[in-house]
């Protein structure tokens, strides 16, 4: 990896910023196979074991918004210090957590470090390096946004294996104290003024993907009746609504509608927020399923994953000449099938599964939804210009943390809610529940087809072309 021939200051910014987004990615991923060691210690289910994702994601979801406007008024420098702080106080606070509740809230001072260190960073180098060398830089950047979903389920099972769950926490705390120092040396401290920022519309946001991911997770591990449940999703549809009819009104909202008068951008926003809620639950799933059911060890539970991020890198260099050759429409209806049809296949898969068929589904998923997400990013960014495509970009950001989140929670409560459908009924209960919940999120993806179905096939494919650059131009390309 080749870092852009540039001043030794702004080659040590370019590592800076790609470690911190390593730590981001690596963190998002390295958690999952450890989530069963984690429930043996904490003495609870590990099919309950959902809060400990669902909080970093949802916070980073919630923070991404506020980021950058924090970043002009307080200057690059000092926000992205405070970033590396609070991961690095976040994943102490992981390590030595007694009880669930205590894990997941630290998960969320945790996400709070990991929302800004890769916006702001971006921000950091966007204004260090001139514009006709900003992608190149982006390029270096986002590798280790690559690497770390590789190799995260693997690192995460060998520490569990050779030490204990703790570790997976610890290893964080010496690469943000040599990243703060490094930080206090290289990162240029650019700052602006910012307009006032929309406070009353950032809360009404928040707070609708707060109650909507709280309504699905309090199913399962938070124990809410269907009522409670019912209100939290009507009360984060409320404000969800609200935050759209002030924003009509606002001289500057947070995310201006005049973004979803381009079809091509409201399409690709709503199904990246439907679809990804099938392909987010699977890191979560996955490993749980092979260490509850099949008997794997955290170790080779990591390994298994290897398949599927090696296979998504690779379909990354073909997704372009793809979407030029048959347009996004089509592509995506056909690809968004086919990864509901793989997310189900998984329900067909058990202790008997030969390993060389669970590699190739693997590999499978991994490739389709790696199409998908090139595709969806794509099309999402690819007419928005000046203004809008930082306000464009910042809200897709936010979307795919925000799917995450609700794939992982709705995925816990399936597997809560059929645990107890079938408990009595079959021989063995959460290889049954796993079943019947692989099935339902297969068939969730597979049902957002239809928000692709709205493009124009004529437009798509004339369009194909004008937008084989623009995810990677946008910098969102590491990020998935």
């Amino acid at each position: 990896m080749n870092a852009p021939a540039a001043s030794p200051r702004a080659d040590v910014l370019l590592w800076l910023v790609a470690i911190g987004f390593f730590m981001q990615t690596l963190d998002g991923t390295i958690v999952n196979t450890a989530l069963p060691a984690m429930a043996r210690s904490l003495s609870v289910s590990p099919l309950s074991m959902q809060s400990v994702v669902v909080a970093y994601a949802l916070t980073m979801a919630m923070l991404i918004p506020a980021s950058g406007w924090l970043a002009d008024r307080f200057g690059t420098r000092r926000v992205f210090i405070a970033a590396l702080l609070l991961f690095s106080l976040g994943s102490l606070l992981c390590a030595i957590s007694p009880t669930l509740g205590a894990l997941a809230a630290s998960r969320v001072v945790q996400g709070m470090g990991g929302a800004m260190l890769l916006p702001v960073g971006r921000l950091a180098v966007l204004r260090a390096y001139p514009r006709e060398r900003f992608l190149q830089a982006m390029n270096f950047v986002t590798i280790p946004g690559l690497i770390g979903p590789l190799i995260g389920p693997t690192v995460g099972g060998w520490l569990v294996e050779t030490a204990s769950w703790h570790w997976i926490f610890l290893i964080n705390l010496p690469v943000g104290a040599i990243g703060c120092l490094a930080t206090l040396r290289a990162m240029p401290d650019f700052r602006s003024t910012p307009g006032r920022f929309d406070l009353a519309g950032y809360l009404l946001l928040a707070g609708s993907m707060v109650a909507i991911s709280l309504g699905l997770d309090g199913l399962s591990e938070l124990g809410f009746r269907h009522g409670t449940v019912l209100l939290l999703v009507l009360l984060g549809l409320v404000a969800l609504a609200a935050y759209w009819l002030r924003a009509a009104r606002h001289p500057a909202p947070l995310f201006p509608l005049t973004l979803f008068k381009l079809p091509s951008f409201a399409v690709g926003l709503i199904g990246n927020l439907f679809s990804r809620i099938g392909s987010g639950s699977m890191p979560f799933l996955i490993p749980l399923l092979l260490q509850v059911t099949v008997g794997y060890t955290p170790l080779q539970a990591g390994l298994m994953m290897i398949p599927t991020a090696i296979a998504g890198m690779f379909v990354k260099r073909i997704a372009t000449p793809l979407v030029m050759r048959y347009g996004y429409r089509r592509l995506l209806i056909f690809n968004t099938v086919a990864v509901g049809m793989v997310i189900a296949s998984f329900s067909l898969s058990g202790p008997g599964t030969p390993v060389w068929l669970r590699v190739l589904q693997l590999a499978c998923f991994g490739a389709l939804n790696s199409m998908q997400f090139s595709a969806m990013n794509t099309l999402t960014l690819k007419d928005l210009e000046g203004p809008q495509a930082s306000a464009g970009n910042g809200l897709l950001s936010m979307v795919m943390m925000l799917s995450m989140s609700l794939g992982v929670a709705a995925a816990g409560g399936l597997l809560t809610t059929f645990t107890h459908a079938v408990a009595g009924e079959s021989a063995d209960t959460p290889a049954a529940a796993f079943r019947y919940t692989f099935a339902t999120m297969g068939c969730i993806t597979a049902a957002s087809t239809w928000v692709f179905w709205q493009l124009s096939q004529e437009a798509s494919s004339r369009r194909a072309q004008r937008g084989a650059k623009a995810e990677t131009e946008a910098g969102v390309s590491g990020s998935g």
